[in-house]
């Protein structure tokens, strides 16, 4: 399924050769987000990235969006918390043109003081849009509560005061500490050859030394009850997101809780779906999500309800946790789990751009990258008492934590509470 090379000043070059594919699609990913950063640098990755599109010695931004553009491509970049991506999808005769375009953004930046000035106004605005929609400011609150004093728990944004302070050189120095071959991967997957892909990205790179890779505290989950918090805001809906710290202690438990997923709030045809928007008519979207990072996981549940709807919204959404905790799933829900993720999985591996990303996030997160007939195994390996087992331990009233907002009552914002203790 892929080749893996390295450089020899620790540079990582990993390829999915998809010879039948007429583009490839090229990321150059960097062991650096905001689980690296203090409070006070609190923003700098996210910043960076942005700053990487501005220029570089040899090319204004223009020159760098007209060179991926002019030939068809496309060109983006993204921050999370573990890693920061820089990627290119192009016909696969412009393959070198696209390494070497993202390694001399990777390499060559500027950060010219004007675009800086502008670009701290630009990421200004693209926090307040954040806080201005509810969907998202949700998810910020919760991650305040599942991860006080710790970097998950903080945007990858950062906030305004941390953006505007920021100086260039401290941008400098930040991306000389963090963007060395050493915890860099360059990951391409579509009609490409591994030799070829590991002698461009080695040529552009070979002047670059190899440092100590940097690293993280893993948060010390210390919850022992029930979390709750309520911004109130000038909203038709109340937005809720509730959460709950599930990290996995083995590979089967972590395939137990991506089909656990599944059943619960994955698709259409899962529980809360089927419960609170087909049968109760409570809300338009409500899913759940499992995220897991290299050291912990975290599984959400996220809806928007009417505003006087939101103590029964919760209500519905707490039965059916119990449900599941308590009585476990059926064997007709597990087998339709796994044809599901299986074939998710299957359509994903298609795509260059999905294959280059899951490879990435596989390497750089996970730091194993496994076969797609592995893959497949531990989804089939999978019980439903594995689920249950996992379920039993995840979901309890000592381990919830709630975020919401909207226009709540304070009653409303009692009742909640104390159905959250019930769990």
């Amino acid at each position: 399924m892929y080749k893996k090379l390295q450089g020899k000043n620790g540079l990582t070059v990993i390829v999915s050769p998809m010879p039948q594919m007429a583009s490839v699609s090229l990321g150059i990913w960097i062991g650096v987000g905001g689980r690296y950063e203090s409070e006070k640098q609190s923003g700098i990755s996210h910043l960076v990235e942005h700053m990487l599109f501005k220029g570089t010695h040899s090319r204004t931004a223009k020159d760098l969006k007209e060179s991926i553009e002019g030939i068809g491509g496309a060109f983006n970049g993204f921050t999370s918390d573990e890693v920061t991506c820089y990627m290119v999808k192009v016909p696969a005769k412009y393959l070198e043109l696209g390494i070497d375009i993202l390694a001399d953004m990777v390499l060559n930046a500027r950060f010219d003081e004007q675009d800086l000035t502008r670009e701290r106004f630009v990421v200004c605005e693209e926090i307040k849009m954040y806080r201005d929609q509810p969907a998202d400011h949700v998810m910020d609150l919760l991650g305040e509560i599942m991860w006080p004093q710790n970097a998950l728990g903080r945007p990858l944004t950062g906030s305004i005061s941390n953006v505007k302070g920021f100086s260039a050189d401290e941008l400098i120095r930040f991306k000389e500490n963090n963007y060395h071959p050493a915890n860099i991967a360059v990951v391409a997957a579509g009609r490409a050859d591994p030799e070829k892909v590991l002698s461009y990205a080695a040529q552009r790179f070979a002047a670059k030394k190899k440092r100590k890779t940097p690293s993280f505290e893993t948060p010390k989950v210390t919850q022992k009850s029930s979390s709750m918090k309520v911004c109130r805001g000038d909203t038709k809906q109340t937005h809720i997101a509730m959460g709950f710290h599930a990290t996995d202690r083995n590979i089967r438990e972590r395939f137990a809780l991506k089909l656990m997923n599944v059943i619960f709030g994955g698709n259409m045809s899962s529980r809360l779906f089927e419960e609170l928007r087909e049968k109760y008519g409570l809300c338009y979207d409500i899913s759940s999500s499992y995220k897991r990072h290299s050291d912990v996981g975290e599984v959400h549940i996220h809806a928007g309800v009417d505003n006087k709807k939101a103590p029964r919204s919760v209500i519905a959404i707490l039965d059916e946790v119990k449900k599941l905790r308590d009585l476990g799933i059926t064997e007709d829900e597990l087998a339709r789990a796994k044809e599901y993720a299986k074939g998710q999985f299957l359509i994903a591996m298609e795509g260059t751009a999905t294959r280059m990303m899951w490879l990435g996030d596989k390497f750089m997160v996970q730091r194993h990258i496994p076969g797609v007939k592995d893959v497949l195994r531990e989804i089939d390996g999978v019980t439903s008492a594995e689920i249950h087992k996992v379920c039993e331990r995840i979901f309890r009233a000592s381990s919830v934590n709630l975020a919401m907002v909207g226009r709540l009552r304070d009653k409303d914002k009692s009742k909640i509470k104390e159905e959250l203790n019930r769990l």
